[in-house]
């Protein structure tokens, strides 16, 4: 029988030490009688151990290493197959769920978004809740960005209410501690406690699931679909396991963030077992490909009635797309919040919505507005009444509340699905970033958001969508792809805790841009964030002096280890070694402006002439941003369109009462800044 578990301070207490001597596990037989039931005296132990640690053991710093506490004799390899071996699960299963949670990484002890810790992404998020600091966008953008309306901003009484009682899948780590007799503070901090942790989860979802503890990887599916949701009932996250299980037959090696190596040979021939070929649980409502775990939750579009009598609706509007207008884009946020804090948001009919919330555990995916409507995500009226929002369950200012692999891999198979069925290309032109979003006017600019920021793996992401970033041209291009190794790319960043302190060091997707190639010149202006002309800053929420993996420039000039990039009207230096290149080469067409002209104006939405909008459709300004392309600078040019508006101002249950206004100006889009902008395309000529 195991030991009473006392508080996570006792030195009498099972802390996962006994399965990191030479990586060999010891006490066989009472881990037997432990995986089969705790006695009374040690599962109320294991509950008091685990509120007495939520109410003494302070959240870790985001610059705590978990290895730090002890030396460590074995390696995280080795603790994978410790685990392994004293549970009886498979370890090739064992590697391959924690590969889908963490990607193998500690995150230097930080929980996730979800509350989830270490390599087995252990939940215990009201741990991580009660010690973790407030986080949201900077800026105060109307989601809408629609000119013709009131701006339409979250309201206070959009807050959501405080959860009550957590769901299962939120405390894996307190049914962790009541299976294995290890306190909640070592399955937190420790990395062998918490695969052991992980490894016990597996084996109890395979006992209440009526299956042996089999040596064969195929006998574990239902068991893998059950993990992310605690083990406890039948499987529901049956797109986690399908991508586990392609795991194990590609197999996977990859270097940590503690710098170990981890490897898991492939199982080319494996299958899914007959008995797991079962009725997906799919929600026919929802448009999502059958490779994604995938449920209808609607936005409600709704009449209301604010404080002062006037009657409004939400949270977004009736159209006909793509018969009404092509959808050009897909947008991808970050939630700055919970899964089920964004739901609750979403469902608010005083608030704004967007199309999908895709969770961090096990990548499950929400749907709330059809992709026929227009939601109100992107701030900017023209790029939301043509795209599409995924909002993810993540922090923009808080690297180590991880974007998990599965749900990398869930919104990658989901962003496919949508570009087939709508023709996008798969590119940084039309797969953006909230964050490259541009503001409509002059005016917006400052209150545009940030997410999903720097932190953000886009050449994972593109990976998976079998679209990597690679080089397209010999290496004197006239265009570059940004390009840095994510793991191995740590620019400073400030402020994700306070303003001016530094972030953790962390991989990025971004390059820092300088006005001169020096690493100490100041970094570029963007006079439309600082009318006042001041240098832009190394904050996390700074947009201005940014670019990121998969954006494409044109070259404006070399010089030994520097290049020169074509930005906001100037010319905007980043480091790129030949050894170790933050861009490779790319191919495209670029746009200059056309000879005679000086410079030409650009903008934030690709709106008709004034002569193309009918009598009751108020004419939208083209007004213009406060950038300028000059003669003999370049931008890539990314599509080309008519303008176009999308008039939609009052509540229509039915769909009637929009117009789509289509104009004969021409426009291209482009790559000016961080964010895209569109031009005219009588003021420019293309250069292939």
């Amino acid at each position: 029988m195991p030991r009473s578990v006392r508080a996570p301070d006792s030195t009498t207490a099972d802390d996962g030490r006994s399965d990191t001597s030479g990586g060999k596990p010891t006490g066989r037989r009472s881990d037997r009688r432990s995986d089969r039931h705790l006695s009374r005296r040690g599962a109320r132990g294991a509950v008091v151990g685990a509120a007495a640690t939520a109410l003494v053991v302070p959240l870790l710093a985001a610059g705590t290493s978990a290895s730090a506490e002890q030396p460590r004799q074995d390696t995280l390899q080795q603790q994978f197959a410790a685990a392994a071996d004293r549970y009886h699960v498979p370890e090739k299963v064992l590697l391959g769920v924690s590969y889908l949670q963490s990607r193998w990484d500690t995150h230097q002890g930080a929980p996730s978004v979800s509350g989830g810790y270490g390599p087995m992404h252990l939940t215990d998020a009201r741990t991580a809740l009660a010690s973790s600091r407030q986080h949201g966008h900077t800026g105060s953008e109307d989601a809408r960005g629609d000119s013709a309306r009131p701006a339409k901003v979250a309201e206070e009484s959009a807050t959501p209410k405080r959860p009550g009682k957590l769901p299962a899948r939120l405390r894996t780590l307190e049914r962790a501690a009541e299976l294995t007799g290890v306190s909640p503070g070592r399955l937190r901090t420790s990395t062998a406690a918490n695969v052991r942790g992980g490894a016990a989860l597996l084996a109890d979802a395979q006992r209440r699931l009526g299956h042996p503890l089999s040596a064969e990887p195929a006998d574990w599916y239902e068991a893998v679909a059950a993990y992310p949701g605690g083990g406890r009932g039948g499987p529901g996250a049956t797109a986690f396991a399908d991508d586990v299980f392609d795991v194990l037959r590609e197999g996977e090696r990859r270097t940590t963030d503690t710098g170990e190596s981890v490897t898991l040979r492939a199982t080319p021939k494996l299958r899914v077992p007959a008995a797991a070929d079962r009725a997906r649980h799919a929600d026919s409502r929802a448009e999502c490909p059958r490779s994604v775990d995938c449920e209808w939750y609607p936005a409600p579009y709704e009449k209301w009635t604010d404080s002062n009598g006037e009657e409004d609706y939400g949270n977004h509007d009736k159209a006909r797309r793509p018969r009404s207008q092509k959808i050009d884009y897909i947008v991808v946020h970050d939630t700055e919040g919970s899964y089920e804090t964004t739901l609750d948001l979403v469902t608010n009919p005083k608030y704004v919505s967007w199309n999908y919330t895709l969770r961090s555990s096990d990548g499950h995916v929400a749907q709330h507005v059809r992709n026929k409507d227009a939601a109100w995500h992107a701030g900017n009226w023209y790029v939301n009444s043509k795209s599409v929002g995924l909002e993810h369950e993540g922090f923009l200012t808080d690297p180590d509340a991880w974007y998990t692999e599965a749900m990398y891999r869930s919104s990658a198979r989901l962003v496919k699905y949508l570009a087939k069925r709508y023709d996008i290309p798969l590119d940084r032109q039309h797969i953006l970033g909230h964050d490259n979003v541009p503001g409509p006017t002059a005016s917006s600019i400052r209150g545009m958001h940030t997410d999903p920021g720097p932190y953000w793996d886009w050449q994972h992401y593109f990976t998976l969508m079998g679209k990597p970033f690679t080089p397209k041209a010999g290496p004197r291009s006239g265009v570059v792809t940004i390009r840095p190794t994510y793991d191995e790319h740590k620019p400073l960043y400030t402020g994700c805790e306070s303003a001016g302190k530094p972030c953790p060091e962390h991989g990025s997707a971004a390059v820092r841009l300088h006005e001169a190639p020096d690493a100490s010149a100041p970094l570029v202006k963007d006079v439309g964030l600082r009318p006042d002309g001041s240098p832009s800053t190394t904050g996390v929420n700074d947009t201005g002096a940014r670019a990121t993996t998969g954006q494409q420039y044109a070259v404006a000039d070399r010089k030994g280890d520097w290049t020169a990039i074509w930005y906001l009207g100037q010319k905007a230096w980043f480091h790129n070694p030949a050894d170790q290149p933050t861009a490779v080469p790319g191919r495209g067409a670029v746009i200059t402006p056309r000879a005679g002209r000086d410079e030409i104006p650009v903008y934030g939405r690709a709106y008709p002439e004034a002569s193309a909008f009918p009598e009751g459709v108020p004419v939208q300004a083209l007004s213009p941003l406060p950038y300028k392309v000059a003669a003999g600078q370049r931008y890539v040019a990314g599509l080309k369109t008519s303008g176009e508006y999308l008039y939609a101002v009052t509540y229509d249950p039915d769909a009637k009462n929009f117009q789509v206004v289509r104009g004969k100006q021409r426009y291209y889009q482009i790559q000016l800044g961080h964010r895209v902008a569109f031009v005219k395309a009588e003021d420019v000529r293309v250069l292939r």
